[in-house]
């Protein structure tokens, strides 16, 4: 088969659709390698370097894009495949003008592919199935069991497609954006912004625990603190971590940093849970 066969929808026709299985397969074997620091970035940078390899000639170039990728990012295995198969197609587009739209790619869908991702095959798939398979085995039926173990398989089977998908994706994405490829930018970017922002407001709990006694009437410091901005408390606190982090401390010491912030708080009495 020739390489024109080979090659997918990308125009510029770089990386074949054997790059893209080997990348596919690189990225379901190391998406289990995770750190506090970076989260999965060290496995996105070991999927994709071979097809960054081949995208970049520039040794430059490719080190700009790999350090992009190293970048704090987490995502559901399942359904990461996806951002970064678009990534890629992105880079092999664009080259090095696509890297702040690929990070703003990846940051702004990481946090709602996560929560699909979870929602479907952490929760809904195993109740469902694992209820079938425990109700049909009561009745000494294997059935449920092995359409338990069919249904992922396939899955599993089946996950290897989306970083093609993915790819097609991005590669139609950025044909059909063409010139807007800066608002493009701009507009994930206000996504992940607000994902950002949702996050910390609805899963960080930090409370004022003070209260003053005036007259014989009570006043919460966190109810004071509602009525001017509600998480004033949660915002601050991930300004000074954000703070800290492009001071150069490691996400090691800022996790050591709130586990003392949250210790010396409670024993004053001055933040609550």
């Amino acid at each position: 088969m020739s390489n024109k066969k080979e090659n997918l929808k990308n125009n510029s026709g770089i990386l074949t659709k054997k790059d893209l299985i080997i990348a596919s397969l690189r990225h379901y074997i190391g998406i289990s390698t995770y750190n506090y620091d970076s989260g999965l970035a060290s496995t996105v940078v070991w999927e994709q370097y071979p097809a960054l390899r081949k995208i970049y000639s520039n040794d430059d170039d490719l080190i700009a894009s790999i350090n992009n990728h190293f970048k704090f990012y987490n995502c559901h295995p399942w359904l990461s495949a996806i951002i970064t198969g678009a990534t890629l197609a992105m880079e092999e587009k664009d080259g090095k003008k696509s890297l702040e739209a690929v990070q703003n790619l990846k940051a702004g869908l990481m946090g709602p592919f996560s929560g699909i991702g979870d929602t479907i095959t952490w929760v809904m798939l195993p109740t469902i199935l694992g209820a079938i398979a425990g109700s049909m085995g009561k009745q000494d039926n294997s059935f449920g069991m092995w359409l338990f173990v069919i249904i992922f398989f396939m899955l599993f089977v089946l996950r290897s497609y989306l970083y093609i998908f993915g790819y097609n994706q991005g590669v139609n994405l950025i044909t059909n954006l063409g010139d807007k490829l800066h608002a493009f930018t701009d507009s994930i970017s206000v996504l992940g912004l607000t994902v950002i922002g949702g996050i910390i407001s609805s899963t960080i709990n930090f409370k004022l625990a003070l209260e003053f006694n005036q007259g014989g009437v009570k006043l919460s410091g966190q109810d004071v603190l509602n009525q001017l901005m509600p998480s004033l408390l949660p915002v601050a606190l991930v300004a000074f971590l954000y703070y800290m982090l492009k001071k150069g401390f490691k996400m090691t010491t800022l996790i050591l940093t709130v586990i003392l912030i949250a210790m010396v708080g409670a024993a004053l009495g001055i933040f609550k849970a």
